[in-house]
C-alpha cells in the first residue's frame, strides 16, 4: 500500500509502497560497515533521510507508462517532424549506483496521434528514476513512443555524465556519454536521421 512521504527541505511530496524503516536499517548497517557510528549526532536520522531519497530517486520502478501518459494522446494534423530538445534527467548508474545525469532530445514523426509535449518529459522521468544504464535508458524512450503513438519514426539521443567516471576509476571530468536509440524512418532514412541530427545541432 502506497503512502504519502515528503522529501526534506524541499517541500516536495509523493508517493511509494517501499519498506522505509527496511530500507534506513540497511542505511544505518551500512554506515556500520563502512567504519562509521550511526549513532552519532550528525548520522542519528541519515538512514532515514537515505531512504527517503532513494524511494523518491528510484519511483520510476512504481510508474507505469499508461498512467504517466494519462489522456495526453490526440488525433495528429500533419505528419512533420517535433522536436523535444533539452529534458533534463538524472539517474542513477545500476554498475556503482553513483548518479549520471544529462539531458535527453526526442524527434518523432507522427502518423495518426500526437503525445502532449510534457508527457515526453515524464516518460523520460519514468525509466531515469531506475537504476539504469545510459544506452538502456534511450532504447526504454524510444520503445515507450513506439508503443504509446504508434509513430513513423522516433530518434532519441541523450548526452550523459557518469561520477562513477569522474568521482572513481579513470577520474576523468571532463568526458560525456553519447548514445541514441532510432526507430522506424529514423533508422531506415538517412536524409530523416540527419534533419534530426542537424535539429539538434
Amino acid at each position: 500500500m502506497k503512502k504519502r512521504i515528503e522529501l526534506e527541505d524541499t517541500g516536495m511530496t509523493f508517493e511509494t509502497a517501499y519498506d522505509l524503516e527496511g530500507m534506513a536499517g540497511a542505511a544505518r548497517e551500512w554506515l556500520g560497515l563502512i567504519g562509521e557510528d550511526p549513532r552519532r549526532e550528525g548520522l542519528a536520522e541519515t538512514p532515514g533521510r537515505v531512504a527517503r531519497a532513494w524511494a523518491f530517486l528510484t519511483r520510476g520502478y512504481q510508474q507505469t507508462l499508461e498512467k504517466v501518459v494519462g489522456q495526453a494522446i490526440f488525433e495528429a494534423e500533419s505528419s512533420e517532424m517535433v522536436v523535444v530538445k533539452g529534458i533534463e534527467f538524472y539517474s542513477m548508474c545500476e554498475h556503482h549506483m553513483l548518479p549520471f545525469f544529462g539531458q535527453v532530445h526526442i524527434g518523432y514523426i507522427p502518423r495518426r496521434k500526437i503525445l502532449g509535449l510534457s508527457k515526453f518529459a515524464r516518460i523520460t522521468e519514468m525509466f531515469a528514476r531506475r537504476l539504469q544504464i545510459q544506452e538502456r535508458l534511450a532504447t526504454q524512450i524510444a520503445d515507450a513512443i513506439v508503443e504509446v503513438v504508434e509513430p513513423m519514426g522516433v530518434g532519441v539521443v541523450i548526452e550523459g555524465t557518469h561520477l562513477c567516471m569522474m568521482m572513481r576509476g579513470v577520474e576523468k571530468q571532463q568526458s560525456t556519454t553519447v548514445t541514441s536509440a532510432m526507430r522506424g524512418i529514423f533508422r531506415k532514412d538517412l536524409r530523416t536521421r540527419e534533419e534530426f541530427l542537424a535539429l539538434l545541432r
